[in-house]
């Protein structure tokens, strides 16, 4: 296809398998306090020591080493403690090496755009598909001391890769490092050490089938009581009996809380996680539990009722409704967000405009929202764009794997379903084929208009092109018919046109074969003769 590349299939993207609720624990008395600081910082403690075995064991560790550590938490806690804490060291480890490799892979590919470009002549240009040459000796040896370094860096992360190490740091490395820097985060020392011991408590428990209200541990009742298990070295401290603490806070969870109500009352398993928010001084509890995986609709099916093409950019999403015939229909849509700011600001304009689209979605009437299935992560290397700074903090910036995920789950409470596309190719043809024909003097097309147009129709299964070539006028028949997305029997489809008939003004239409009414004469050749032809007698001839 003169150097396109194969694109995708597109396909529904699956269903959320987790649901997690969060309210505030208010009212709490000192010694509520008191006790969550007691039982954060003990359970903690035991599960920084777990981390540091874990990752002491590395790739030896097996079932063995798993009951072994558990054994001995067992008795500074509690099985079901224990075994929370286990739980939760191996995700660690698992995600840090999950890391570990996207890292190594990040390497991997500097590296080869570096050898690549080293390889070439100073100056010499580059492509759509590959950069060029450097543009000076002193560009050229600076890029190859950093190879050098790349190439060190990547040896060490094979070697730690291989060798099962890996490096975690609870409490996030990010906090860290702030440890470093106390002026330019305005914390004092005891501030930030507050602030780092309270991201290293363990208060969590995981839930139990079968158990009362799902959970032994952290036990929350229908009317809103919440009870906590304390481990065997803080025992002295519970309120009531069998070693339990009964919190002052009662808790009413406003999103999901008849759901919450009904698996709590069926004894089904509910995991709980407490923990405090430092910036604003409250403490929180956090509700999850797993769904059944749902079969996704077929994609036909999604696509029986339209799409909507969504365009994601570094600001807004550019939306467009298309009909089952990838025809757009209407006018552009655009839900704008801020991505400045805190995670937490950020986090909140993407499910307001979010909010917004599937709003939208709803009043329309579709069945699915097409998106791009997008991935920057090989594009956000310094290597490959070089002095684009700006380019890769804009990609960076778009969170395009929290996005889907988050949509996906908003959708699905709604019954939309989320169809992703191969993000190839979508800006370019949809402002060549849709951005002039759309634009009129009451409507303004973007690019990125253009784009959710091409979207939607890739998600319909539709070529983004908006019609084929006609065909030769002496040859229609065989060459088919010209209009890419209409089958043979949809209804108003371009081809032969209906016959038409006298009929009454507002009458129904008679049936059967095509009457065509005389037509006036409009030239005098046309015009009927009123005399009669005589021979002349003078050209006769004897």
């Amino acid at each position: 296809m003169g150097g396109v590349r194969e694109l995708a299939v597109s396909f529904v993207a699956p269903g959320p398998c987790g649901v997690a609720i969060r309210d505030r624990l208010k009212h709490l008395t000192p010694q509520d306090e008191k006790v969550l600081r007691a039982v954060g910082a003990h359970q903690g403690a035991l599960a920084s020591r777990d981390l540091k075995t874990r990752c002491a064991d590395g790739l030896e560790h097996g079932a063995d080493t798993w009951a072994a550590r558990k054994r001995e938490l067992t008795a500074l806690s509690s099985s079901r403690i224990a075994g929370a804490i286990t739980k939760a060291t191996h995700d660690q480890w698992a995600l840090a090496r999950r890391c570990q490799a996207a890292h190594i892979q990040n390497l991997a590919a500097g590296i080869k755009t570096l050898r690549h470009r080293l390889s070439l002549p100073l100056g010499q240009k580059g492509t759509k598909r590959a950069a060029g040459g450097y543009r000076s000796k002193s560009e050229w040896f600076r890029k190859s001391r950093r190879l050098a370094a790349l190439e060190g860096r990547h040896a060490a992360a094979v070697a730690d890769w291989r060798a099962g190490r890996v490096r975690v740091v609870r409490g996030g490395k990010r906090l860290l490092n702030t440890r470093h820097h106390l002026t330019e985060a305005r914390l004092t020392e005891d501030e930030w050490r507050q602030r780092w011991e309270a991201e290293r408590w363990f208060i969590a428990a995981d839930g139990e089938s079968g158990k009362r209200f799902g959970n032994e541990t952290i036990r929350v009742t229908p009317d809103g009581e919440v009870s906590i298990k304390l481990p065997v070295p803080l025992a002295h401290l519970a309120n009531t009996k069998h070693g339990r603490y009964v919190l002052t806070a009662r808790i009413g969870f406003a999103h999901r809380g008849a759901e919450w109500a009904d698996r709590i009352n069926a004894n089904r398993a509910v995991a709980y996680r407490i923990h405090l928010d430092m910036d604003r001084g409250r403490w929180y509890l956090t509700a999850s539990w797993q769904r059944p995986l749902v079969q996704t609709i077929p994609l036909e099916t999604a696509r029986a009722r339209g799409m909507i093409g969504v365009d994601t950019n570094a600001d807004h999403f550019a939306a467009y409704r298309l009909d089952r015939h990838g025809n757009p229909v209407g006018e552009p849509h655009r839900f704008g967000y801020d991505l400045s700011g805190s995670a937490g600001h950020r986090d909140a304009q993407i499910r307001h405009a979010l909010t917004r689209l599937i709003n939208w979605a709803r009043r329309v009437g579709v069945a699915a929202i097409g998106i791009e299935d997008l991935d920057f992560t090989p594009e956000k290397t310094r290597e490959k764009h070089g002095r684009r700074k700006r380019f890769r903090q804009l990609i960076s910036g778009i969170p395009t794997g929290k996005l889907k995920a988050r949509l996906v789950s908003m959708a699905a409470e709604h019954g939309l379903s989320v169809v992703a596309v191969d993000p190839a190719y979508t800006s370019l043809w949809g402002a060549q084929h849709w951005q002039k024909p759309l634009t009129t003097p009451h409507r303004k097309m973007s690019r990125h208009d253009a784009a959710g147009i091409a979207i939607g129709r890739r998600a319909l299964g539709h070529p983004v092109r908006r019609r084929t070539a006609p065909p030769p006028h002496d040859r229609s028949d065989r060459a088919g018919h010209r209009t890419a997305q209409a089958g043979p029997g949809d209804r108003g489809r371009e081809g032969t046109r209906p016959p038409t008939t006298d009929r009454p003004p507002g009458g129904p239409a008679p049936s059967g074969k095509r009457k065509r009414g005389t037509s006036a004469s409009k030239t005098v050749r046309d015009a009927p003769s009123t005399q009669q032809w005589v021979q002349d007698s003078l050209m006769c001839t004897g």
